[in-house]
């Protein structure tokens, strides 16, 4: 049952709900509950009972999201502790294996709810891992998950990271986003290496756990495509692709950002990987701008690039956004197509997961129409070894490579 820091409550569900367990999915929303034996704190245990009263699965409740159950265990009797998250994390790692022999140490360790742990996910930079909570109900349980980390990783340090809709509920009990739960402090960034590729990062304050680890693969397709071709990485952030189209090849890639800092990495990631050849001899040159304004104006300017790589964030949050999202997707292949040289390649990726590959192919091939190319859908991807996806509303990643012939 229990480990020692949870309190227990009594769950019985709705019969809809009954089925959604059974199915395996991992989330139980507020609705779902018909009876709970108490008023519950974020991170008591919840013990679920079919409607004849036998126990069907554990869970953590949090009273503050609409996601009121996540589900750690189905079946019987279970202690929640520490050789519990130990097995999870054993398991995980034991699907990423084989990333460390492509000289990888920066990747995904455990991916939510798709490996067990839901509202939790543990990024690994060399020896420092991240953990990110998206909710409060893992407070009372993180010394264990520490423990279970260094028992299975055995890492330098451990970073906590959270999500903004938590923060403010866990900062009540001391918990900041940044801070080290254990092992020495950090001094400014920390490096990885990506297929080989060194990049840095700055695991307490960088955006999600300090980068962007899903793209790997899609990265190295673009390194597969880029030799000897003009490259524009458009949301470039840090320079992933970037950096990895220039190693493949690329006699010059253009990183377009929004953001100063991110552009000031993406420069020294170049310069921290000189001693690779492509990257060695790729014409380098940053741009910082409003991506939309940018491209229109690279356009005007009469730029063209035999591959354009478009990488935005997430532009769907809530249901209601999707129709705008679409729109904005559309408008980006408009401009990137305008942007291409003749048989170029476009390569197009949407991290939201209300977004589905159907619907972010109909809006590219929407944009790439309005500018008056025709490409066609060369390959689609989704995500790699170390983000699985086990239920629906996991599926965000999707990554389209578009060619004119």
């Amino acid at each position: 049952m229990a480990g020692s820091n949870a309190a227990v409550v009594r769950v019985r569900l709705t019969n809809s709900a009954e089925r959604w367990v059974r199915k395996q999915h991992p989330w139980l929303y507020a609705e779902s509950i018909r009876e709970q034996s108490r008023v519950a704190e974020a991170g008591d245990l919840a013990v679920i009972y079919d409607r004849r009263g036998k126990q069907m699965a554990l869970g953590l409740f949090d009273p503050d999201s609409p996601i009121r159950i996540r589900v750690l265990h189905r079946g019987g009797p279970r202690v929640l502790d520490r050789e519990l998250f130990a097995e999870r994390l054993r398991a995980a790692a034991a699907l990423r294996a084989g990333l460390g022999a492509g000289n990888t140490t920066g990747y995904r360790l455990a991916n939510g709810e798709s490996d067990g742990l839901p509202g939790l996910v543990v990024d690994l930079y060399a020896g420092t891992c991240v953990v990110k909570l998206y909710t409060a109900a893992w407070r009372p349980h993180l010394d264990e998950i520490v423990a279970a980390l260094h028992s299975v990783a055995a890492p330098e340090r451990i970073v906590l990271r959270l999500a903004r809709a938590v923060a403010p509920a866990l900062a009540a009990h001391g918990l900041a986003d940044g801070a080290v739960l254990a092992g020495p402090p950090l001094d400014g960034a920390v490096e990885y290496r990506e297929l080989g590729l060194r990049f840095r990062c700055d695991p307490a304050h960088g955006q999600k756990t300090g980068a962007f680890l899903d793209q790997r693969e899609n990265r190295a397709s673009v390194a597969a495509r880029a030799r000897g071709k003009s490259v524009l990485d458009a949301f470039c952030y840090v320079g992933g692709f970037s950096l990895h189209a220039a190693r493949g090849g690329a006699a010059r890639v253009l990183s377009l950002d929004a953001s100063k800092v991110a552009l000031d990495e993406a420069r020294a990631n170049f310069a921290a990987n000189r001693d690779a050849p492509g990257v060695a001899a790729c014409a380098h040159e940053l741009l910082q701008g409003d991506a939309f304004r940018a491209l229109a104006e690279l356009a005007g300017a009469g730029r063209r690039f035999e591959l354009v790589v478009l990488d935005p964030p997430a532009l769907a949050h809530r249901k209601e956004d999707v129709p705008g999202a679409l729109a904005a997707y559309a408008r980006l292949a408009e401009l990137g197509a305008r942007l291409l040289a003749r048989g170029g390649q476009l390569v197009a990726a949407s991290c939201s997961a209300r977004v589905t590959a159907d619907d972010l192919a109909g809006a590219l091939h929407a944009g790439v129409t309005r500018a008056g190319r025709v490409l066609r859908e060369e390959e689609r991807s989704a995500h790699a070894v170390d983000h699985p996806v086990t239920f629906p509303e996991g599926a965000y990643l999707k990554c389209l490579f578009l060619r004119e012939d």
